[in-house]
Protein backbone atom coordinates (compact mmCIF):
# COMPACT_ATOMS: atom_id res chain seq x y z
CA UNK A 1 0.00 0.00 0.00
CA UNK A 2 1.05 3.65 -0.61
CA UNK A 3 2.45 6.00 1.69
CA UNK A 4 0.63 8.56 3.29
CA UNK A 5 1.99 11.81 4.77
CA UNK A 6 0.26 14.06 7.09
CA UNK A 7 2.68 17.17 8.48
CA UNK A 8 5.85 15.33 8.36
CA UNK A 9 4.67 11.76 9.56
CA UNK A 10 4.41 9.16 7.37
CA UNK A 11 1.39 7.22 7.68
CA UNK A 12 1.42 3.15 6.96
CA UNK A 13 -0.94 0.99 7.53
CA UNK A 14 1.04 -0.53 10.65
CA UNK A 15 -0.47 0.38 13.63
CA UNK A 16 3.10 0.45 15.25
CA UNK A 17 4.08 3.55 13.04
CA UNK A 18 1.22 5.72 14.15
CA UNK A 19 1.86 8.43 16.16
CA UNK A 20 -0.23 9.48 19.32
CA UNK A 21 -3.16 10.71 19.38
CA UNK A 22 -1.78 13.57 21.53
CA UNK A 23 0.72 14.55 19.19
CA UNK A 24 -1.68 14.65 16.51
CA UNK A 25 -4.10 16.72 18.15
CA UNK A 26 -1.04 19.39 18.96
CA UNK A 27 -0.21 19.18 15.40
CA UNK A 28 -3.43 19.89 13.76
CA UNK A 29 -5.48 21.86 16.36
CA UNK A 30 -4.43 24.90 14.23
CA UNK A 31 -6.68 23.56 11.18
CA UNK A 32 -9.87 22.44 13.08
CA UNK A 33 -11.64 21.50 9.78
CA UNK A 34 -9.65 19.00 8.59
CA UNK A 35 -10.06 16.23 10.30
CA UNK A 36 -11.86 15.12 13.50
CA UNK A 37 -10.68 13.67 16.48
CA UNK A 38 -14.21 12.91 17.87
CA UNK A 39 -14.25 9.06 19.24
CA UNK A 40 -17.85 7.94 17.42
CA UNK A 41 -20.16 6.59 20.02
CA UNK A 42 -20.41 2.65 19.83
CA UNK A 43 -23.42 2.15 18.27
CA UNK A 44 -26.26 0.68 20.19
CA UNK A 45 -26.85 -2.66 20.99
CA UNK A 46 -29.97 -4.00 19.48
CA UNK A 47 -31.97 -6.57 21.35
CA UNK A 48 -34.20 -8.22 18.43
CA UNK A 49 -37.09 -10.33 19.88
CA UNK A 50 -37.32 -13.48 17.83
CA UNK A 51 -40.06 -15.80 17.73
CA UNK A 52 -39.29 -19.41 17.81
CA UNK A 53 -41.68 -21.47 15.32
CA UNK A 54 -42.92 -24.51 16.70
CA UNK A 55 -44.21 -27.42 14.69
CA UNK A 56 -47.23 -28.86 15.48
CA UNK A 57 -45.86 -31.66 16.28
CA UNK A 58 -43.51 -30.51 18.53
CA UNK A 59 -46.24 -28.61 20.25
CA UNK A 60 -48.11 -31.43 21.00
CA UNK A 61 -45.13 -33.40 22.87
CA UNK A 62 -44.86 -30.14 24.76
CA UNK A 63 -48.40 -30.88 26.31
CA UNK A 64 -48.88 -33.54 28.66
CA UNK A 65 -49.79 -36.82 27.31
CA UNK A 66 -50.61 -38.70 30.12
CA UNK A 67 -51.15 -38.52 33.98
CA UNK A 68 -49.67 -41.29 35.84
CA UNK A 69 -51.39 -42.40 39.13
CA UNK A 70 -50.34 -44.90 41.90
CA UNK A 71 -48.44 -46.53 39.25
CA UNK A 72 -51.00 -47.02 36.78
CA UNK A 73 -50.31 -44.86 33.68
CA UNK A 74 -54.11 -43.26 32.19
CA UNK A 75 -53.32 -42.31 28.38
CA UNK A 76 -56.70 -40.66 26.83
CA UNK A 77 -56.40 -41.08 22.99
CA UNK A 78 -59.08 -40.05 20.20
CA UNK A 79 -61.04 -42.80 19.39
CA UNK A 80 -60.73 -42.15 15.94
CA UNK A 81 -57.00 -42.00 16.12
CA UNK A 82 -56.18 -38.28 15.69
CA UNK A 83 -53.70 -38.41 18.17
CA UNK A 84 -51.79 -41.55 18.18
CA UNK A 85 -48.65 -40.33 19.03
CA UNK A 86 -49.63 -40.70 22.61
CA UNK A 87 -49.71 -44.17 22.07
CA UNK A 88 -46.30 -44.49 22.47
CA UNK A 89 -45.51 -44.69 26.13
CA UNK A 90 -47.64 -47.57 26.08
CA UNK A 91 -46.36 -49.48 22.92
CA UNK A 92 -42.78 -49.26 24.90
CA UNK A 93 -44.55 -50.18 28.07
CA UNK A 94 -45.88 -53.63 26.25
CA UNK A 95 -41.87 -54.00 24.55
CA UNK A 96 -41.36 -54.41 27.84
CA UNK A 97 -44.05 -56.73 29.67
CA UNK A 98 -46.55 -54.78 30.77
CA UNK A 99 -50.16 -55.46 30.64
CA UNK A 100 -52.66 -53.44 30.03
CA UNK A 101 -56.36 -52.25 28.70
CA UNK A 102 -56.75 -51.00 25.68
CA UNK A 103 -60.18 -50.23 23.44
CA UNK A 104 -61.12 -52.59 20.23
CA UNK A 105 -64.23 -52.43 17.95
CA UNK A 106 -66.46 -54.26 20.47
CA UNK A 107 -65.40 -53.91 24.26
CA UNK A 108 -62.16 -53.07 25.97
CA UNK A 109 -59.12 -55.86 26.66
CA UNK A 110 -56.78 -56.75 28.63
CA UNK A 111 -54.11 -57.31 26.56
CA UNK A 112 -49.98 -58.10 26.68
CA UNK A 113 -46.97 -58.91 24.54
CA UNK A 114 -47.77 -62.92 22.88
CA UNK A 115 -43.54 -63.31 23.41
CA UNK A 116 -43.85 -62.42 27.03
CA UNK A 117 -44.60 -65.45 28.93
CA UNK A 118 -44.22 -63.43 31.97
CA UNK A 119 -46.56 -61.18 31.28
CA UNK A 120 -49.18 -64.33 30.19
CA UNK A 121 -48.71 -64.97 33.52
CA UNK A 122 -50.17 -61.32 34.81
CA UNK A 123 -52.54 -61.14 32.89
CA UNK A 124 -54.03 -64.35 33.14
CA UNK A 125 -53.80 -63.45 37.26
CA UNK A 126 -54.97 -59.97 36.97
CA UNK A 127 -58.13 -61.47 35.30
CA UNK A 128 -58.31 -64.76 37.16
CA UNK A 129 -58.44 -66.85 34.16
CA UNK A 130 -57.73 -70.38 34.96
CA UNK A 131 -55.01 -72.37 33.06
CA UNK A 132 -57.09 -74.40 30.63
CA UNK A 133 -58.84 -71.73 29.40
CA UNK A 134 -57.97 -70.36 25.76
CA UNK A 135 -57.36 -66.98 25.28
CA UNK A 136 -57.55 -64.41 22.13
CA UNK A 137 -55.20 -62.77 20.35
CA UNK A 138 -54.88 -59.29 18.43
CA UNK A 139 -53.65 -59.63 14.96
CA UNK A 140 -52.58 -56.75 12.68
CA UNK A 141 -52.60 -58.40 9.64
CA UNK A 142 -53.81 -61.94 8.12
CA UNK A 143 -50.13 -62.38 7.98
CA UNK A 144 -50.56 -62.52 11.14
CA UNK A 145 -53.29 -65.13 11.08
CA UNK A 146 -51.05 -67.27 8.95
CA UNK A 147 -48.09 -67.74 11.15
CA UNK A 148 -49.71 -68.12 14.52
CA UNK A 149 -52.42 -70.30 13.42
CA UNK A 150 -52.66 -73.37 11.10
CA UNK A 151 -54.97 -70.73 8.80
CA UNK A 152 -58.62 -70.26 7.16
CA UNK A 153 -60.39 -73.95 5.05
CA UNK A 154 -59.47 -73.15 1.38
CA UNK A 155 -60.96 -74.43 -1.10
CA UNK A 156 -60.14 -77.98 -3.08
CA UNK A 157 -62.57 -78.11 -5.71
CA UNK A 158 -64.37 -80.94 -4.44
CA UNK A 159 -67.54 -78.91 -3.73
CA UNK A 160 -65.67 -77.25 -0.47
CA UNK A 161 -65.85 -73.12 -0.26
CA UNK A 162 -63.27 -71.71 -0.05
CA UNK A 163 -63.83 -69.68 3.13
CA UNK A 164 -60.75 -67.49 3.18
CA UNK A 165 -61.79 -65.11 0.40
CA UNK A 166 -64.78 -64.72 2.07
CA UNK A 167 -62.97 -63.96 5.50
CA UNK A 168 -61.40 -61.25 3.96
CA UNK A 169 -64.25 -58.93 3.45
CA UNK A 170 -65.04 -58.98 6.94
CA UNK A 171 -61.50 -58.41 8.36
CA UNK A 172 -61.42 -56.04 9.94
CA UNK A 173 -64.13 -56.32 12.11
CA UNK A 174 -66.23 -57.70 15.05
CA UNK A 175 -65.59 -61.27 14.82
CA UNK A 176 -63.12 -63.53 16.85
CA UNK A 177 -62.46 -66.76 14.84
CA UNK A 178 -61.39 -70.08 16.33
CA UNK A 179 -58.34 -71.47 14.30
CA UNK A 180 -55.94 -74.50 15.20
CA UNK A 181 -52.84 -72.80 16.04
CA UNK A 182 -49.10 -73.35 15.02
CA UNK A 183 -46.18 -73.91 16.69
CA UNK A 184 -45.46 -70.35 16.70
CA UNK A 185 -48.02 -69.73 19.19
CA UNK A 186 -46.91 -69.81 23.01
CA UNK A 187 -48.19 -72.50 24.61
CA UNK A 188 -50.01 -70.45 27.71
CA UNK A 189 -52.06 -68.97 24.94
CA UNK A 190 -53.76 -72.39 23.83
CA UNK A 191 -56.11 -75.25 25.21
CA UNK A 192 -54.36 -78.43 25.81
CA UNK A 193 -56.95 -80.46 26.43
CA UNK A 194 -60.07 -80.80 28.20
CA UNK A 195 -62.05 -83.23 30.11
CA UNK A 196 -64.17 -84.35 27.32
CA UNK A 197 -62.78 -86.73 25.04
CA UNK A 198 -64.14 -85.24 21.64
CA UNK A 199 -62.17 -82.27 22.00
CA UNK A 200 -58.79 -83.67 23.60
CA UNK A 201 -56.38 -83.53 21.01
CA UNK A 202 -57.59 -79.89 19.95
CA UNK A 203 -55.13 -77.00 19.88
CA UNK A 204 -57.45 -73.70 19.14
CA UNK A 205 -57.26 -70.13 19.49
CA UNK A 206 -59.24 -67.09 18.86
CA UNK A 207 -57.94 -64.24 16.46
CA UNK A 208 -59.09 -61.16 16.35
CA UNK A 209 -58.62 -57.89 14.02
CA UNK A 210 -60.17 -55.39 15.41
CA UNK A 211 -61.56 -52.65 13.14
CA UNK A 212 -60.48 -49.73 15.66
CA UNK A 213 -57.94 -46.88 15.22
CA UNK A 214 -56.48 -46.88 18.55
CA UNK A 215 -56.23 -50.75 18.71
CA UNK A 216 -54.63 -51.17 15.24
CA UNK A 217 -52.33 -48.13 15.76
CA UNK A 218 -50.87 -50.31 18.84
CA UNK A 219 -50.75 -53.06 16.75
CA UNK A 220 -48.94 -51.91 13.97
CA UNK A 221 -45.90 -50.56 16.10
CA UNK A 222 -45.28 -54.08 17.95
CA UNK A 223 -43.26 -56.93 16.90
CA UNK A 224 -46.32 -59.70 17.17
CA UNK A 225 -49.67 -60.13 18.15
CA UNK A 226 -51.49 -59.39 21.20
CA UNK A 227 -52.45 -61.53 23.74
CA UNK A 228 -56.13 -60.08 24.35
CA UNK A 229 -59.01 -61.38 27.13
CA UNK A 230 -62.34 -59.57 27.07
CA UNK A 231 -62.45 -56.91 30.67
CA UNK A 232 -65.56 -57.93 32.58
CA UNK A 233 -66.43 -56.75 36.10
CA UNK A 234 -65.37 -59.48 38.80
CA UNK A 235 -68.28 -59.52 40.87
CA UNK A 236 -71.30 -59.26 38.38
CA UNK A 237 -69.75 -60.86 35.51
CA UNK A 238 -70.73 -58.38 32.55
CA UNK A 239 -69.15 -55.99 30.19
CA UNK A 240 -66.96 -52.78 31.39
CA UNK A 241 -67.28 -50.63 28.98
CA UNK A 242 -66.00 -46.97 31.17
CA UNK A 243 -62.08 -46.99 31.33
CA UNK A 244 -62.21 -44.93 34.47
CA UNK A 245 -63.98 -47.54 36.42
CA UNK A 246 -61.72 -50.16 34.68
CA UNK A 247 -59.02 -48.12 36.01
CA UNK A 248 -60.90 -48.12 39.31
CA UNK A 249 -61.13 -51.94 39.44
CA UNK A 250 -58.36 -53.58 37.79
CA UNK A 251 -55.55 -50.86 38.90
CA UNK A 252 -54.92 -52.52 42.00
CA UNK A 253 -54.98 -55.75 41.07
CA UNK A 254 -51.48 -55.00 39.44
CA UNK A 255 -52.46 -52.95 35.67
CA UNK A 256 -49.68 -51.19 33.82
CA UNK A 257 -51.77 -48.94 31.57
CA UNK A 258 -55.46 -47.88 30.69
CA UNK A 259 -55.81 -46.57 27.16
CA UNK A 260 -58.88 -43.97 27.64
CA UNK A 261 -60.80 -44.45 24.20
CA UNK A 262 -64.17 -43.29 25.09
CA UNK A 263 -67.28 -45.00 26.29
CA UNK A 264 -67.86 -48.71 24.62
CA UNK A 265 -71.18 -50.54 23.81
CA UNK A 266 -71.59 -53.78 25.71
CA UNK A 267 -71.39 -55.79 22.79
CA UNK A 268 -68.70 -58.11 22.44
CA UNK A 269 -67.75 -59.72 19.19
CA UNK A 270 -69.45 -63.08 17.38
CA UNK A 271 -67.08 -65.84 17.99
CA UNK A 272 -67.08 -68.21 15.25
CA UNK A 273 -65.59 -71.69 15.13
CA UNK A 274 -63.43 -72.41 12.13
CA UNK A 275 -61.98 -75.74 12.87
CA UNK A 276 -65.10 -77.87 11.84
CA UNK A 277 -66.48 -79.15 8.72
CA UNK A 278 -68.09 -75.40 8.77
CA UNK A 279 -67.99 -72.15 10.11
CA UNK A 280 -70.29 -72.09 13.09
CA UNK A 281 -71.56 -69.96 15.44
CA UNK A 282 -71.03 -70.50 18.87
CA UNK A 283 -71.74 -66.88 20.44
CA UNK A 284 -73.73 -63.96 18.60
CA UNK A 285 -72.52 -60.49 18.49
CA UNK A 286 -71.99 -57.54 17.59
CA UNK A 287 -70.52 -59.23 13.83
CA UNK A 288 -73.93 -59.92 11.92
CA UNK A 289 -74.49 -64.12 10.72
CA UNK A 290 -73.17 -64.52 7.24
CA UNK A 291 -74.54 -66.56 4.57
CA UNK A 292 -71.52 -69.18 4.97
CA UNK A 293 -71.90 -68.99 8.85
CA UNK A 294 -74.28 -71.85 10.24
CA UNK A 295 -75.82 -71.05 13.81
CA UNK A 296 -75.08 -73.73 16.43
CA UNK A 297 -78.36 -75.32 17.54
CA UNK A 298 -79.51 -75.31 21.37
CA UNK A 299 -78.03 -78.32 22.55
CA UNK A 300 -74.62 -77.63 21.27
CA UNK A 301 -74.94 -74.16 22.04
CA UNK A 302 -74.79 -75.02 25.81
CA UNK A 303 -72.15 -77.18 25.70
CA UNK A 304 -70.04 -74.76 24.05
CA UNK A 305 -70.77 -71.60 25.92
CA UNK A 306 -68.35 -71.88 28.65
CA UNK A 307 -66.48 -74.98 27.62
CA UNK A 308 -64.65 -74.17 24.42
CA UNK A 309 -65.07 -70.15 23.62
CA UNK A 310 -61.77 -68.30 23.95
CA UNK A 311 -61.53 -65.22 26.41
CA UNK A 312 -62.57 -63.42 23.23
CA UNK A 313 -63.51 -59.68 23.37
Amino acid sequence: MAETKLYGYKLTPSLSSLPSLTTLRRHVAPFPSLVSFNTPKPPRLRVLSMAIKRSPKRLKYSAPRFTKEDGLLCVEADELGSDTWKLEPVIELLKQGAVGVIPTDTVYAIVCDLKSNSAIERLRRIKNIEPSKPLSILCHSLRDIDTYTTGFPRGDGQGHADIFRAVKHCLPGPYTFILTASKELPKQCVRYGTTTAKYASRKNVGIRMPDDAICQAILEKMDAPLISTSVRSPKENEWMIDPVVIADIYGPEGLDFVVNGGIRMADPSTVVDMTGSSPKIIRQGKGPKLHWMVAEDDDESAFHDDDLIPSAT
